[in-house]
């Protein structure tokens, strides 16, 4: 979504989008600019998620709009790309509300679900009824899921799981109504603990989810634990469509497709606000945007957005075409974020002392850059992935 301002973006990618995708496009940003942008740095100061943005999100189509069918969009990977950067836009605590619904939440249930699962949850989280939560991160067990110590034993050939475990770091925890919980558990006949998938709902016995406070980053973005304490779990609840850590890393895979448009958001909102303030702010005479070091910034801000877009947008359209590999999303969220955080340490230096003041919006957007920077796969990991497809040798295991 260019500015109407043509000097803003030298280059930009409305002309290779069809109709739908700029409908869509621009939708999301009005939506933002109007809906979410007016409360956001109030949410963000209180250190509290406007629930109330539930319902509209749900009527935009935002939850689940990449999913075909069962009251969702159907979006396809690059409509649904702008509007996770209009999100992220304005908070990537927002981006991240909808992503973990779309991808981490409804995504597995469709994909590795049986056909009454989705019939059962779907329609409801698509229409914001039903708030969904991801379960992998263990406070022993980040990037190295394979190590999770929360498991799952059958109470009798055919019967129910009783899980027992410790997740942390979970967007949505607090407010889900169901966990997607990814826990070791035998096979009846094994000897080798497997990865499975549960959907945990919020009534059963022996589960808890509280809120992790003191965040300095992702502020407007409720975050908790799952605790799991003998919680028995339906034999119907477990997803049947896949087994190991396919599973969990397929809808990682998901959620990082979507920050990689998210953080150009953020990295465009940050540009936007200081290549204003230096057109209005005057010293010694004269705009600073005159100044030949904040031109500098300006150039070099607004090309690795443009290359950062274009990125996004290739990728988009591979995997539009079912093309997009997992390290070709590590290069999209590794570089595009990496990118967006340097965007926004400049733009905070171009406003100088106003550049710390929430009115100004960009000290927000730094501090849940940080957040973004390290989960959904470190900037590290993601560089050691690109690595072992480089080399074709394994730094990590």
């Amino acid at each position: 979504m260019a500015s109407k301002d043509p000097r803003t973006y030298l280059l930009g990618i409305d002309h290779l989008l069809d109709e739908d995708e700029r409908l869509t496009w621009k939708a999301a940003h009005d939506f933002c600019q109007s809906r979410v942008l007016p409360v956001i740095e109030r949410h963000y100061e209180a250190g509290t998620f406007p629930r109330e943005l539930i319902p509209e999100f749900a009527e935009m189509g935002f939850l689940g709009c990449s999913i075909e069918g069962y009251g969702c969009a159907g979006l396809n990977p690059v409509a649904y790309g702008t509007i996770m950067l209009e999100l992220e836009r304005i908070d990537s605590g927002i981006r991240s509300f909808c992503s973990v619904q779309t991808a981490l939440a409804m995504y597995p249930i469709f994909a590795y679900g049986s056909e009454e699962q989705r019939q059962r949850w779907l329609p409801g989280m698509a229409a914001g009824e039903l708030i969904g939560c991801f379960g992998l991160t263990e406070p022993n067990s980040g990037s190295d899921p394979g190590s999770m110590r929360t498991h799952a034993k059958q109470d009798g050939e055919g019967g129910d799981y009783i899980l027992n475990g410790q997740k942390m770091w979970i967007t949505n925890s607090p407010i889900s109504d169901l966990c997607v919980v990814w826990a070791k558990t035998l096979d009846h006949g094994s000897d080798t603990p497997v990865i499975r998938g549960f959907v945990v709902e919020r009534a059963t016995k022996g589960l808890s989810t509280p809120e992790t406070h003191g965040k300095l980053s992702l502020r407007a973005s409720i975050t908790g634990e799952i605790v799991l304490d003998e919680v028995r779990v339906p034999k119907a609840n477990m997803l049947p469509g896949v087994h190991g850590l396919k599973g969990p890393l397929g809808c990682l895979t998901q959620a990082r497709y979507g920050i990689g448009w998210g953080a150009v958001g953020a990295a465009m909102d940050v540009y936007e606000r200081a290549r204003r303030y230096t057109l209005d702010r005057t010293q010694f005479g004269r705009p600073i945007a005159g100044f030949q070091l904040t031109q500098q910034k300006l150039a070099e801000l607004h090309n690795e957005i443009v290359k950062a877009l274009l990125l996004a947008y290739h990728c988009g359209r591979l995997k539009q075409d079912g093309k997009l590999d997992p390290v070709q999303v590590s290069l999209l969220k590794r570089d595009n974020v990496r990118m967006a955080r340097v965007a926004a340490q400049t733009a905070r230096t171009m406003l100088g002392g106003n550049g710390i003041m929430g009115e100004f919006h960009i000290m927000r957007h730094l501090c849940n850059l940080e957040t973004v920077f390290t989960y959904e796969g470190t900037h590290e990991i993601h560089t050691l992935a690109i690595g072992r497809a480089l080399t074709g040798l394994a730094a990590f295991s």
